[in-house]
């Protein structure tokens, strides 16, 4: 066993997160939800990667971008799974 983690197993964390999320806000995760929270993720890895880059407006911290990504890739792991 290499102790890497497989997509499935990806895939059903960031499940598990979204659930107690929902739970706790009240969120009814349906399609809006769904597509809205991608393009929420896609939007905050912009904003990262152009202030890493010198082209965004504020300071970035050392993992914001690694952090950006790693949200929209939950996100989609979400949506895919939902589909």
């Amino acid at each position: 066993m290499t102790g890497e983690v497989t997509l499935r197993e990806r895939s059903d964390m960031a499940q598990r997160v979204s659930d107690i999320y929902a739970a706790r806000f009240g969120i009814e995760r349906d399609a809006t939800w769904h597509l809205g929270k991608l393009t929420e993720e896609l939007g905050e890895l912009q904003a990262a990667f152009l202030k890493a880059n010198g082209r965004g407006r504020g300071t970035l911290a050392s993992d914001a971008l690694e952090s950006e990504v790693a949200d929209l890739f939950a996100q989609l792991l979400l949506f895919a799974n939902w589909q």
